[in-house]
């Protein structure tokens, strides 16, 4: 398992766990960030994120993105 902040660009991946405080997990799922999801690295760019997650691309922290494992 890694964070999902060290993942390839253009791999998918499964998502294994997401971590941190209820409010952020919370947060995390409700942008469809769950436990079985696939996710794919679009590009990285700064400190932010740019992932592919159900058909949608959605944009997070690298701070976020440590709390998802792959």
């Amino acid at each position: 398992m890694m964070p999902l902040s060290f993942a390839t660009e253009g791999e998918e991946n499964i998502i294994k766990q997401v971590g941190g405080k209820a409010e952020v997990r919370a947060h995390l799922e409700n942008l469809g960030f769950v436990a079985g999801a696939a996710v794919k690295v679009i590009t990285s760019m700064g400190g932010n994120i740019i992932v592919n997650i159900k058909e949608s691309r959605v944009a997070i922290s690298r701070e976020m993105a440590a709390k998802i494992m792959i």
